[in-house]
């Protein structure tokens, strides 16, 4: 049974019983319109904790385009019904004035690493990320958070902040889900055509089997993706890329399949 926690206040009250009790506590932070790759990191999260939490929140600090978060799917009677499939013990499903009290005034702004890639496209992305990421972990106070290695930079970042705040928390990193093509699972898929969802498995494989990431790039341009960006670094492969206006990011290990 997933019990649903609309208030910061309620949670916690919660969450002190829990600690009273000695029960250790996963965080699942998402922005709803929940897939498989949410429910395996809720999977991982019940395998390592007593109970565990996922937090359900569009956050508008994240989106630098107004339409894009007006595109946003929001479907939170499925998402709810999928958590309690998947045994989550809890949601937290808060309003922009719960976690936003001051109008967003005071934020987590990262002075480097946010500033490139995916930051240096959406300015603002990462400030907003960083802050609601803060302000979930904060009120959740669990023993570990569970981030998707598909959002490889914001994972990177989450765990700098963790660091650089002492936060408590573990920040969990866990591998990428998948579509049997191949396409990584990310809650804007079901804003794609059919034909260009067929056509977004490209995405992923030329990322793996291409040898540069020029090679890449220009792959993806002629099979038709307006490419924002593909680059080596840290280990991985990453890229952004817009198909029939819907912006994909992925990302791959370097020399080896993901």
């Amino acid at each position: 049974m997933t019990v649903v926690y609309d208030s910061p206040a309620a949670w916690r009250e919660e969450r002190l019983a829990q600690q009273r009790a000695g029960l250790s506590l996963g965080v699942v932070p998402t922005m709803g319109a929940l897939h498989e790759g949410h429910v395996s990191l809720v999977r991982r999260s019940r395998a390592d904790n007593d109970r565990t939490l996922v937090t359900i929140f569009v956050n508008p600090a994240q989106f630098n385009d107004p339409s894009d978060l007006e595109r946003y799917p929001r479907t939170l009677e499925q998402d709810i019904a999928m958590l309690r499939a998947a045994g989550a013990d809890a949601a937290f499903v808060p309003t922009h004035g719960d976690l936003y009290p001051d109008g967003y005034r005071y934020r987590v702004t990262e002075t480097e690493r946010s500033k490139t890639l995916e930051g240096a496209r959406r300015p603002g992305h990462f400030d907003g990320v960083l802050t609601v990421v803060l302000k979930l972990l904060q009120i959740a106070s669990a023993d570990r958070a569970y981030f998707g290695e598909k959002d490889w930079q914001q994972l990177s970042l989450v765990r700098g902040m963790a660091e650089a705040f002492f936060l408590p928390t573990e920040i969990v990193g866990c591998p990428t889900v998948r579509s049997d093509d191949g396409l990584a699972l990310s809650s804007r898929n079901r804003l794609l055509s059919d034909a260009d969802r067929r056509r977004a498995a490209q995405f992923p494989r030329a990322l793996i089997e291409a040898a540069t990431p020029d090679e890449a790039a220009r792959r993806l341009a002629t099979e038709g993706f307006s490419v924002e960006y593909v680059v080596d670094e840290d280990g991985r492969r990453l890229g952004a890329v817009r198909i029939g206006g819907v912006r994909l990011i992925d990302n791959v290990p370097r020399g080896g399949r993901p």
